[in-house]
């Protein structure tokens, strides 16, 4: 907390009034990260066709995650990396539900794809939220990754699998 302080160039009282201890502090932070992702995020999945906005979700992934690095590292760790277990049980409870609020985006957009069975939505959440984030862990890893090309490969990829309706070929054995 006084780290906090320090670096925001106010006193530690301050911090403590708005934040009454750590998980308190990272839960905010993981909130406020989580609501700026998501609005754009949750906004592109009900864009029509379904197709574009498969597409458009994952450019948001890549596209926020590169002009926003510090707040991408944050949702690549994950809220337990913020302690999310000794939050609040409000806190907690805004997390759910901007997961909820997430998940049922994901399955709607999977409705209207024709993806209904749940390993359909695994497959969906697969293409349109880890690889475009696996794209951008790779790139964040190297420093002369061409970012243009990493964004448009991943473009190509969705486009390929929901451009014709089908189904990820991902687990068929």
């Amino acid at each position: 907390m006084s780290a906090v302080a320090a670096a925001a160039g106010a006193p530690s009282g301050s911090v403590y009034y708005r934040f009454p201890d750590r998980a308190a502090l990272l839960a905010s932070l993981w909130l406020r990260t989580i609501d700026r992702f998501q609005s754009g995020y949750v906004a592109a999945l009900h864009t029509d066709p379904p197709q574009a906005a498969a597409v458009q979700a994952a450019r948001h992934v890549v596209d926020w995650s590169l002009r926003n690095p510090t707040e991408a590292a944050v949702l690549l760790a994950g809220p337990e990396s913020f302690g999310s277990a000794q939050w609040s049980a409000e806190a907690r409870a805004a997390a759910a539900a901007r997961q909820a609020r997430l998940d049922d985006a994901v399955r709607n957009l999977g409705d209207r794809l024709g993806w209904r069975s749940q390993v359909d939505r695994e497959r969906l959440a697969l293409l349109i939220i880890e690889l475009p984030y696996a794209a951008v862990r790779r790139c964040a890893r190297k420093p002369d990754a061409d970012l243009a090309r990493t964004a448009e490969a991943v473009d190509q990829m969705i486009r390929k699998v929901v451009g014709g309706g089908e189904t990820p070929a991902c687990g068929r054995g």
